[in-house]
Parts: structure tokens; C-alpha cells; sequence
């Protein structure tokens, strides 16, 4: 018979528990092979049966061996609340239940002697969010009427790369009256003015990444979308740097240049520019801290495209050998424009902090003409592994840094000549065309988005604690993992799917919201389209107070 001592650990310490019938169960095993966490194991339980069978008491007893579904006691091995569980069981026999008197957070730290690791998604200020408080309050109706979202023709289309103002620009008025170009001015794409965001090709599981690039193909050749698709950090397949849909992908390239050694390499072969480079100096979810591969997802192909060993891959929290703004325009601007010979737009991408705006004054007096974006993230992003404490507790709101930058651009009169995009927990609510447009209004160019991505495919966590394993590499729903018989439970043509048709919905819903304004272009700066109904947001945002 088992014994347990008061100190052990047990299902009651842990986030979450297992809510089991016996009755309903016919032991058909599905759910403990389901178990990426391998959360639930097979028991044998003794039990005891009392019975009677005269007129008056004689209790006889029988004991036998019951076969029950038991959940794990183990740090290691416990349950997450993914639920996969409740979905594969034909009875509804077995399921999560959050557990509210949890001392997980205590006694890992205790038992293990080290910091709490979590990918996903932060479990703090799960509450109403800023952009919830913002309303799209002026409606064009008599003097300057409204547009119709269904027949109006709309330029959705946003800058990535660097814009020159008039004064100058190379072009001269020739003797015929004809312009004549004097020079070069620097690459920029027109756009869709949502990017999906960085993720690398470690971080997801090989047919995850395929179903997003398969996605982002599809946009832009089938449903004339301009979509972009950014590689996160650590290289791409040597077969997409040689094709021609190479032109949909942002390449990035962060403090542990992974990856590009290939991509380098490959540049004599690539038959298309790529749409951009993106230099990610910080990310909104761990500002000041480098990416993290942990050694279980860095699978054998992984290992090829970024030249390493089954190791843990950590990239150190700031570019090698840059010390100063002046340095990183000077050195890794003019390095990777001169790479590409100057075709190619460079964007830097940075975490929202207090520090944002110094930053973005910098650059945006960039005397080279080169900086061909800046990309803000905000606290809210998710994040494939990282430290507990960093993801609940570092970091800034992305809408109050996003509209500081904006207005120091406006403040210059250089608004518009560096694009602003900007991303980290937006379509928290599913809803991305709302978010996407408010930003806008508040100065964005465009938005970049990753979380949601996942959630397209089928992610199953949430900001309330539910799975958030995506370091594990234990993906339940095959997402963020290298284990081939987790990343086949996914199909990459239905993630490509679902993509295309949320795309496809999001694009009218941003027609409904920019025609009752009268804005048949991205309404960038147009914060007299939004009211607040949250006194010290409107304060802080300088938008209109509604009650």
C-alpha cells in the first residue's frame, strides 16, 4: 500500500487537478496517450466491499484490484490544464479542474533550487485592457459622409522601409518638365498592415512553421494580400532561401546570429530579395534578457539550419560589440543594407521601456537614411520559454509607449518618415482588426502578431494558466514542439487555413471600421477617430474623455 508523508507532493500542491469518474471510464486509454506531460498514468487501486445477505447484519467483506486513471505526483510530470484529456475521452470520464489553493509557484522553488520557467503567456493583469477603454467615436455623416465598406475601393497598404520627405527626395524637374532622378532612395514595401510576428523555426514545430509560411504564400499569390511573415530568430530552410516565396519573409536576425551563416552563404542563390531584415535587439515579453532554445527542441534539423549541437541555445541579451545608438545604425543598418546592396529595407526591433522614445529620437535622425523601420514590443507578448519573473514583471504597456514615439516623431515633424509598428498581447480578445485599427489611429503604420497565430492553429493555453508548456516542448496540440509524434498530431493545411480565412475576415473588419470615418487610407495618427471612456487613459493618450 502506498504511504504518503504530509511534506510530499501531492495533486492538491499543483495548479491544477483531475477531475476523474471511475463510473464513466472504460479504460479505453486514450487519455493517458493523449498526455504530452505524461500528467496521468494507469493505477491499480484495492478497494473494499462490505456486504449482507441475511435478515439480520452479518457483514462479509470482499477486497479486490481496480484499474483507475491516477494523476502524477511530480514536478516534472504534472498537469498543465491543456485539457486534451477531456477532449479525446469518448465519456467525458476525465478534465482539469484549476486549483485555487496551489502551491506550486513555493514548491518548485523549494524542491528544485530553481527559478520557475513558463512559455506562452503572462498570468498577471488579466483584466480590462487599455485598448478595451478606447471607442471609435467620430462618425463622418453630413458634411464629410461616411464611406461604404462594401463597394468603396480601400488602400490597406503600410510602409516598411525608410521614407524620405520631400525636400529630399532625388528627383529634379527636368527642361521638359519631366522628373528626373538624381540618385537613390531607399528601398521601401508596400504592405498589409499586419505582420506575422517572429517565431523561429525552433521555437515552432516544423509543421507549424509550414503551415504559417504556407499561409502567408497563399495571401499574398491567391487573395491579394500583401502579407509578410517574419522568421523569428535562428534561420530558415536553405529551400526557402532558393525559392521564390522568399520575397513574403522577414528575416531576423538577433544577438546570437543563428542562422545566418546559411543564409549568407545562400545569398548568391537566392532568386528573390527577401521582403526585409529585421535587427531584434529586445522582445516585449523578457525586455533586457536573450532568446532561449532549451536542448529538448533543438531537433536534428534545427541543428543543421543554425550549425549548433543539442544544447541549450541562449542568445546574449544585447548585439555583440554595439554600445551605443550611433553604433548599431553606423554598424548593423549600413552592414546588412550593404549586404543586400541596398534593395532590401532594415528594421530594428526593440522592447517598449521607458527608454523607447531616446531610442527612437535617435534613429529617427538617422543621417544615413537607412533605418527602415522601428518595431516596439509591448509587455504582452508571449514568449516560447523564458523566466517566470521576468514575464510577469518586466516590461511596458505597449499603447502609452507607442503614442509617446509618436508624438516625439510628430514633435520633430518627422512623423511618417520612420514606420512605427507595433505589437505584444494585440487580438488578446480575438479580435485583431479592432486592436490593429486603434493603434493605428494612435500612430502605428502597422502591427505585428505571433500569440494569435498560434491560437489559429489550435493552442489550447490562455492568460489565466491553462497549458503555457510551449518551453517544454511537450506541445500538446503539436504547435511548439520537435517530437515527431506530437508535431504530427498537426495538420499545416488546416493551420494554413485558418490563417488565410482569419486574414480574410480581419481584412473586412478593418473596411467597417475605417469607412464610418471617412478614411479610405490607414488612418496613422488619426487619434480624433478615438474617444476613451477611462478618464486617465484619455489623459495619458491625449484623446477625447467621453462619459
Amino acid at each position: 500500500m502506498e504511504t504518503m508523508k504530509v511534506q510530499d507532493i501531492t495533486p492538491n500542491d499543483m495548479p491544477w487537478k483531475l477531475r476523474y469518474e471511475a463510473s464513466r471510464c472504460t479504460l479505453c486509454g486514450s487519455c493517458v496517450a493523449a498526455c504530452s506531460f505524461r500528467a496521468i498514468a494507469p493505477k491499480v487501486e484495492r478497494r473494499r466491499l462490505v456486504w449482507s445477505e441475511g435478515d439480520y447484519p452479518e457483514p462479509k467483506q470482499r477486497f479486490s484490484a481496480v484499474p483507475v486513471i491516477r494523476q502524477v505526483n511530480s514536478l516534472t510530470n504534472y498537469c498543465r490544464g491543456c485539457g486534451i484529456c477531456e477532449k479525446v475521452c469518448p465519456n467525458d470520464a476525465i478534465g482539469p479542474v484549476r486549483n485555487q489553493d496551489s502551491r506550486h509557484p513555493i514548491v518548485t522553488r523549494c524542491l528544485a533550487g530553481d527559478s520557475v520557467k513558463r512559455g506562452g503567456r503572462k498570468n498577471l493583469e488579466a483584466t480590462v485592457r487599455t485598448l478595451d477603454r478606447l471607442r471609435v467615436g467620430r462618425i463622418s455623416q453630413m458634411t464629410d459622409p461616411s464611406l461604404d465598406a462594401q463597394r468603396h475601393t480601400f488602400d490597406l497598404l503600410a510602409p516598411f522601409g525608410r521614407i524620405l520627405p520631400p525636400g529630399k527626395l532625388p528627383f529634379t524637374v527636368g527642361a521638359g518638365g519631366n522628373l528626373e532622378v538624381t540618385g537613390q532612395s531607399p528601398p521601401v514595401r508596400w504592405i498589409y498592415p499586419v505582420i506575422i510576428g517572429d517565431m523561429s523555426i525552433g521555437a515552432l514545430s516544423w509543421r507549424m512553421w509550414e503551415g504559417v509560411a504556407m499561409a502567408a504564400a497563399y495571401l499574398n499569390e491567391e487573395c491579394g494580400l500583401p502579407v509578410r511573415m517574419c522568421s523569428g530568430e535562428g534561420g530558415v530552410p536553405i529551400k526557402l532561401l532558393k525559392s521564390r516565396y522568399l520575397k513574403y519573409m522577414i528575416l531576423q536576425i538577433a544577438s546570437g546570429h543563428f542562422g545566418w551563416n546559411r543564409i549568407l552563404k545562400t545569398m548568391p542563390h537566392m532568386v528573390e530579395d527577401p521582403a526585409g531584415v529585421m535587427i531584434k535587439i529586445g522582445q516585449g515579453a523578457k525586455p533586457g534578457d536573450g532568446g532561449l532554445l532549451p536542448a529538448q527542441k533543438v531537433a536534428e534539423h534545427i541543428q543543421a539550419i543554425r550549425g549548433v549541437p543539442k544544447a541549450d541555445l541562449l542568445s546574449p541579451p544585447n548585439h555583440q560589440g554595439l554600445y551605443s545608438i550611433e553604433e548599431s545604425v553606423q554598424k548593423m543598418f549600413l552592414s546588412f543594407n550593404a549586404a543586400f546592396k541596398f534593395r532590401v529595407p532594415v528594421a530594428i526591433k526593440v522592447a517598449a521601456s521607458s527608454t523607447s522614445v531616446a531610442v527612437f529620437n535617435n534613429l529617427v535622425r538617422d543621417p544615413y537614411d537607412i533605418v527602415g523601420g522601428f518595431f516596439l514590443d509591448g509587455i504582452d507578448g508571449g514568449t516560447g520559454a523564458a523566466h517566470e519573473v521576468s514575464l510577469d514583471h518586466t516590461g511596458h504597456p505597449i499603447v502609452s509607449k507607442l503614442r509617446d514615439c509618436y508624438l516625439a516623431a510628430v514633435a520633430q515633424g518627422r512623423q511618417g518618415q520612420i514606420p512605427l509598428w507595433a505589437g505584444g498581447g494585440l487580438g488578446r480578445t480575438g479580435d485583431l482588426a479592432a486592436d490593429a485599427f486603434k493603434m493605428i489611429c494612435l500612430g502605428a503604420s502597422g502591427v505585428f502578431t505571433g500569440r494569435l497565430i498560434l491560437q489559429m492553429a489550435g493552442c489550447v493555453g490562455n492568460d489565466m494558466g491553462r497549458c503555457n508548456a510551449c518551453n517544454t516542448g511537450l506541445c500538446p496540440a503539436g504547435i511548439t514542439t520537435q517530437e515527431p509524434a506530437l508535431a504530427h498530431r498537426l495538420d499545416p493545411e488546416k493551420v494554413a487555413q485558418n490563417i488565410v480565412n482569419y486574414f480574410l475576415a480581419m481584412d473586412q473588419e478593418l473596411k467597417k471600421l475605417m469607412a464610418p470615418i471617412g478614411n479610405s487610407s490607414l488612418p496613422v495618427g488619426r487619434s480624433d477617430a478615438l474617444v476613451s471612456t477611462d478618464r486617465g487613459v484619455a489623459e495619458r493618450l491625449k484623446i477625447q474623455y467621453v462619459c
